[in-house]
């Protein structure tokens, strides 16, 4: 994962670093400071999603600051 990445401090969605608001939930507050990652493909499937409280496929950070 390229450490130019920033991440949504409201649904800790990963973003690329030329964005300005966050594609999944809208907000505009985006943080270069996160650790760790996961990537959700199945949702409805996954424990992870589920204990994350997400719906959306897509790559989030587990810590966000």
């Amino acid at each position: 994962m390229a450490s130019n990445r920033l991440v949504c401090r409201e649904c800790h969605r990963v973003v690329d670093a030329d964005s300005d608001t966050c594609p999944a939930c809208g907000s505009t507050s985006l943080t270069e400071d996160w650790a760790g990652y996961v990537i959700i493909v199945h949702p409805e499937e996954s424990e992870i999603a589920a204990k994350m409280e997400t719906t959306e496929p897509g790559t989030y950070a587990l810590k966000v600051r």
